[in-house]
């Protein structure tokens, strides 16, 4: 099955997330995600063929999950910031869909479909951050209106590329 995986990795029409590594004393998922990098392919597949067959569909979280991190990576990577992208998810169900490495500074990014977060939402992101010695924590949505200092909050796709794109270039002396 690696070996299906690599091809298509090495053809970029899936992207392996690896799991996040780092010493914590709970008990990580070690298995890596893997997503298809072009979400249309990925609702051909499924035979989705409308907007609302596809909001409908159980997958629509995970398709807006996969466009998000793909944007993201592939917008840091356009600008020259190398970032080490990785998820976190325990045993007993803590989770986070991206944590990234930016130098020296780690972000910590949940992915929602919805258009706005619940307490509870940022609650869990902060926990699970807080695992992490994350200094940024940003739930990505479809919201109108981000709100985020400079290193908390929720906000929409194209803030959340801007944010995280001063980060790696800051970070590479291009800030």
């Amino acid at each position: 099955m690696n070996g299906y995986l690599d091809h298509l990795e090495g053809a970029y029409l899936v992207r392996r997330l690896a799991p996040w590594s780092g010493n914590l004393r709970k008990r990580l998922i070690r298995n890596p995600r893997v997503y298809l990098r072009d979400p249309g392919l990925l609702h051909a597949l499924l035979g989705i063929g409308s907007r609302d067959q596809l909001l409908r569909h159980p997958a629509a979280g995970a398709s807006w999950e996969g466009f998000v991190i793909e944007q993201l990576l592939g917008s840091l990577a356009a600008s020259g910031a190398h970032a080490e992208a990785h998820y976190l998810r325990t045993s007993d169900g803590h989770e986070v869909d991206l944590v990234l490495g930016l130098g020296r500074v780690t972000a910590a990014i949940e992915i929602k479909l919805s258009a706005s977060a619940s307490p509870q939402d940022l609650a869990r992101l902060e926990r699970v951050a807080d695992m992490l010695a994350a200094e940024h924590r940003y739930i990505v949505c479809k919201t109108a209106r981000p709100a985020a200092s400079s290193t908390r909050g929720v906000i929409d796709l194209a803030t959340a590329i801007a944010t995280l794109r001063k980060l790696g270039g800051e970070k590479a002396g291009r800030g």
